[in-house]
Formats: structure tokens, sequence, C-alpha cells
């Protein structure tokens, strides 16, 4: 798999191989610690769990948490549900507002193939 941008086609590789691997149904949670490791076992640098503040004139007034952040560019939004909603794009697209970063990927694994979008600013 190519995508327009060589590490957002790398992550999605790497997520492809988890699917092949693990099969599909497995709760978010496994998902992103397996593509973690993968991404890792790739040498592609990913944090897990990322926190992101949302502020209103000066205070903190929420927080979002990011599945993973690859190479400090590209969020990582990992799903395990029956299809991608809007919902799930406009959970993407606050994670970016909120970051500074502008693109995204966001990985279904709830079907037999990994569906997904990426989600740019």
């Amino acid at each position: 798999m190519e995508d327009r941008d060589p590490l957002t086609g790398a992550i999605l590789n790497a997520a492809f191989e988890v699917a092949n691997t693990l099969g599909h149904g497995f709760l978010e949670k496994v998902c992103s610690k397996a593509l973690d490791r993968e991404l890792a076992l790739r040498d592609i640098a990913a944090r897990r769990e990322v926190t992101y503040a949302v502020s209103y004139k000066g205070e903190q007034i929420a927080s979002y948490v990011a599945d993973l952040v690859v190479e400090d560019r590209v969020i990582v939004e990992l799903k395990c549900a029956d299809r991608l909603t809007d919902a799930h794009m406009s959970q993407c697209l606050n994670y970016l507002r909120a970051s500074g970063l502008t693109v995204a990927l966001l990985l279904n694994f709830g079907r037999p193939r990994v569906e997904y979008r990426r989600v740019a600013l």
C-alpha cells in the first residue's frame, strides 16, 4: 500500500500486517498495542495515548487523548466498529485542531479488512 505521504503509507502497511496477523474483532486497546509493536519493529517512532489540551481564552476546558501519534507528525485513531462514521471523522478533526498537527489516519479494525480514512486540515 502506498499513500501520498511515505509515513502514512508505512503506517497503513503496518496496520494491514496487524490485521492479517491478529484477524478482526479485537478490542481497540489490543489493536493499538499491536500496531505500536509493529511500528517499533519497523523502526517507526510512536507514542500511545497522547493527551492534547483544549483551551479557551487561556483556560484549559477539555482534553483529547489520541490513540497513537507517529513520528510526532500523524495522529492514528483506532476503531473496532461495524463501519466508520461522520462522528469518527469529526473526532479526528478535533484531535488535529487540539494538537496542531495536520494529518490523521482513522483505522477501523472491526471488519475483515482494515477500513481507513486519511483526515487532513
